[in-house]
Formats: structure tokens, C-alpha cells, sequence
């Protein structure tokens, strides 16, 4: 009875062995075909899976996995299954150039093959692993900065890494923009998203960063922008991949690719209180009581600054624009009036002059950006060259946006309607905007004392106002626990 019993748990497990066997030897043989069709089609895994391939896929993977430990054997199969999604893995480029008649529109040009996630009041953004990922991790050969259609992308299992792969542990922020981060303007909104992702995921901080534009590699970024993650996230590492031609597998990443994209506006004003706060610390500023001093008559103190800029788009007569402002200002009990030249400042010297300042009056450029560094609140004038109102588009238009999207007053603008210079291409918008973009802004003196005077006014009454409040009623920037 005994070896009869023997017997047949030898034959049941003979056979548990040789049914594990079949399973895989049948697995692999209709494996093979999918992988020959994911080799001619390379876009079938990424751009149109159906949900019952991939559970397919995501099904057999599983199986082969855990019979690693079932016996030679089957971890030789499993080890011949791990090689052939190594095999299988097939990269696409960064940049798309079928999409570049739309390159900011839907998917983009980067990574076009990739779905966004849309949240409300959030930028659109991928995650990697993720749902939407299932589960698989983000690969990249990156390197090349001129061209980004020879740099690529592929999604992999963490199980099966591409053959010289490096993994790169933590989380990783990977960004494309279609403009640049040097620009002031173009590098905060590009990184602002990833601040936005970061306060809702309890204030993770990246671990690096990986920056394209155009898809093609970038390896640092203005000095501003640098300072500004700096202040906020800590110590800024950019990847430049200097390990070789890669490819190099993320253990998380985040991708940006649509700059400020979809993000709110509550998400906006959340994330440039916090940003304002992060960089006035970083500077050793502590504005405690600012807004609410007034003289010795008890008159609110109005601080108001000229912010230069040289080259284009600069004044043509600098001396009289900082007489009209100086004597309007004097004009105003409580008025203190500042010229700051915006190039000869660092970024703590901006960050504090913009902290003390009520009212800016500036050319359009980049240097208005630091009105993110003003309280909410605070006022902006802005001055543009001849040309600009007529050809310019919707871009003129940045910092009525920014000032919006940070709590500022935008109290107008002024176009010079007038330039020595006619443009020689009246039917050619495009080489007219040109011809005058960089041009230089002259002055009227008569209006721009009667705008000077109601700003002054009108930010005079509601400094009163503010001041007639219970400190209790008085509104607060969103906070968070993300440092300040």
C-alpha cells in the first residue's frame, strides 16, 4: 500500500512538472509571434495596446516569474522568457516629427505616443510606474542635444532591464519645453508644474533632473531658475548622462511637457506663495510687519520701483522716465522711490528688492518676472516698443497672466506708438514684429505722470483699507507644509 501511495505522488508530481513544463513551452510559442509583431509594428505596444493584450501579456509574465523557483528547468525557461522581453524592448524617438505642425497641442512631440494624466487644477503630467504605465518604468538614451529625434524613449518591466541599462534609483523629474530655461519667464513655467505635483504628493523632492528642449538634452539652466529650485527643492543635480550613451532606466519619474498646461489657478496661486516664501528664506528675508508701515503722519509707506533692463526693449531716455516716476512719487505722502538696474543684481539682491517694493514700473522682459517675489497684491506697470500691440499676438500678454496667477495687480500697459524707424515689409506681420521686437521704448511724459499718479492713488487707498482690517480678517496665501 505503501509504495502504491509512493508511487502515485511520484506520478502526480512527475506530471505537476511536466504540466509546468507544457504550460511554459506553450506560453513561449505563442509569445513568439507577439514579440515578432511588436518588432514590425513598434507601435503597437505603446500607442494602441488593447486591454486584453496587455492583461495577456501582464497575465503570462506573472506565471513565468514565479515558476523561477519551481526547478531548473523552469527557471532556465523563465531566464529565456526575461531575455526575450529584454529583446523585445523597442525604443522610440523623443522627438516626433509628425507632430510638428502641433508640437504643443494634445500629446506633443515628445514621447507622442504617451497618454497624459488630467487631474483637476493640475498640470498634465506621466508617472512612471504607475497605472497608466502598468507598472513599467521609464528607459531613455538621451544624450544628444541638437537633434531630438536620435534621442529615445522606451517603457520596460523593472524585471527584465534593457541589456547595459543603468538603473537610476529615486525619483527623477524629467522635463520638456518648447521654449528654454534660461528665460526667467520660459524657465518658471516650465518647472512650476513639477512644484504643483510636488505639494499634492506630500513634498517629494526629486532626486535629479533631466531637462530637454525640443527633446534634445540641456544640462543646466539660468542662474535665476537655479537659485529659485534651489530655495525650494534643495540641491538641483541635472543629468547629463555621462555615463555613456545609456540607455538609463528610472526607478520613478515625473514628466512635464506641457509647461504650466491645465494647471488651475488656485494650484497656481498655491504654488507661487510657496515659492515666494521658499526664496525669501533662502535669502535670509524676513519681511515680518511689511505692508503695514506708515511715516510719522501715519500715512502708509507706498515703496515704488523702476526696474531697468539694458538692450532691447530698454528706454530710450532712462534719465526722464526716472524723473517723471521720482516727481510723481514725491507728489504722494508716504511714497519712497527706488531705481534698480536688473541686470546688476543677483538673485537674492532681486529677490529682496521685489520683497520691498508695492508698485513696479518695468519695460516688458523677462526681469518682470520677479514680480513673483512682491506680496500679493502689488502692483505691476508695464511699457512696450512701438509694433508690439499690433504684431505681437497673445505672447504680450505673459506677465498680465503672471500677475494674475500670483495675486497681482496688473494696472496696464503702455505701447509706444511711435519709432524712428517705419517697417520696409507692411504685408509681412511676421517681419515686421521682427523688425520692431527688439526696439526700445521712448516715453510721454504727460501720460505717464497722470498713470503714475492714479496707481499711486490707488494703491494708497488700499493700503488704508488693509489697515482698517482686524488682523484676524486679514487674508492669508495658501499654506502647506512643503518647508515654509
Amino acid at each position: 500500500m505503501d509504495v502504491e501511495k509512493t508511487s502515485r505522488a511520484f506520478t502526480a508530481r512527475k506530471s505537476s512538472c511536466y504540466s509546468k513544463k507544457i504550460i511554459t513551452a506553450i506560453f513561449l510559442l505563442l509569445l513568439i509571434p507577439i514579440l515578432a509583431h511588436l518588432q514590425a509594428s513598434p507601435f503597437y505596444f505603446f500607442a494602441s495596446p488593447t486591454a486584453t493584450s496587455r492583461a495577456f501579456f501582464n497575465k503570462w509574465k506573472g506565471i513565468a516569474l514565479d515558476d523561477a523557483s519551481a526547478g531548473p528547468s523552469i527557471s532556465k525557461n523563465s531566464d529565456s522568457l526575461i531575455s526575450k522581453l529584454r529583446e523585445s524592448v523597442t525604443f522610440l524617438p523623443l522627438k516626433d516629427l509628425r507632430f510638428a505642425e502641433t508640437a504643443m497641442e494634445g500629446n506633443t512631440w515628445f514621447m507622442s505616443s504617451l497618454n497624459d494624466t488630467h487631474e483637476a487644477n493640475e498640470a498634465e503630467y506621466l508617472s512612471f510606474p504607475s497605472q497608466m504605465s502598468k507598472g513599467q518604468i521609464l528607459c531613455i538614451k538621451g544624450r544628444h542635444a541638437s537633434d531630438g529625434t536620435k534621442n529615445s524613449y522606451a517603457l520596460v518591466w523593472p524585471e527584465a532591464l534593457p541589456d547595459s541599462a543603468t538603473l537610476m534609483k529615486g525619483l527623477t523629474f524629467v522635463s520638456d519645453t518648447y521654449y528654454d530655461y534660461g528665460n526667467l519667464w520660459h524657465g518658471l513655467t516650465a518647472m512650476a508644474p513639477f512644484v504643483g505635483w510636488s505639494i499634492k504628493n506630500k513634498c517629494l523632492e526629486p532626486t535629479r533632473w533631466v531637462l530637454f528642449h525640443w527633446g534634445e538634452l540641456r544640462t543646466k539652466t539660468g542662474s535665476w531658475l537655479q537659485h529659485l529650485m534651489q530655495a525650494h527643492f534643495g540641491e538641483v543635480k541635472i543629468e547629463g548622462f555621462e555615463g555613456g550613451d545609456g540607455p538609463y532606466c528610472f526607478e520613478k519619474a515625473v514628466v512635464m511637457r506641457h509647461n504650466e498646461g491645465s494647471m488651475g489657478k488656485q494650484r497656481k496661486l498655491q504654488v507661487f506663495d510657496l515659492l515666494r516664501c521658499n526664496a525669501r528664506r533662502f535669502c535670509g528675508i524676513s519681511p515680518a510687519g511689511k505692508g503695514q508701515e506708515t511715516n510719522e503722519r501715519g500715512e502708509p509707506i507706498i515703496r515704488l520701483t523702476l526696474l531697468m533692463r539694458r538692450g532691447s526693449r530698454s528706454f530710450k531716455n532712462a534719465a526722464a522716465v526716472t524723473d517723471i516716476f521720482a516727481r510723481e512719487c514725491a507728489k504722494v505722502e508716504g511714497c519712497t522711490f527706488k531705481v534698480a538696474q536688473s541686470e546688476n543684481l543677483s538673485f537674492c539682491d532681486q529677490v529682496r528688492v521685489m520683497t520691498y517694493t508695492d508698485v513696479v514700473a518695468s519695460p516688458h522682459g523677462a526681469q518682470l518676472t520677479n514680480m513673483l517675489f512682491m506680496d500679493r497684491n502689488s502692483s505691476v506697470m508695464e511699457f512696450f516698443p512701438k509694433g508690439w500691440l499690433e504684431l505681437a499676438g497673445v505672447g504680450q500678454y505673459a506677465h498680465h497672466w503672471m500677475a494674475d496667477q500670483s495675486g497681482m495687480n496688473h494696472r496696464g500697459a503702455w505701447w509706444d506708438p511711435l519709432d524712428k524707424k517705419e517697417c520696409p515689409f507692411p504685408q509681412h506681420d511676421l517681419d515686421c514684429f521682427n523688425f520692431y521686437k527688439d526696439g526700445k521704448v521712448g516715453h510721454n511724459k504727460t501720460h505717464f505722470a497722470e498713470w503714475a499718479r492714479i496707481v499711486l492713488d490707488q494703491v494708497k487707498i488700499s493700503k488704508m483699507q488693509i489697515a482698517t482690517r482686524s488682523p484676524t480678517n486679514e487674508p492669508q496665501p495658501n499654506s502647506n507644509a512643503c518647508k515654509c
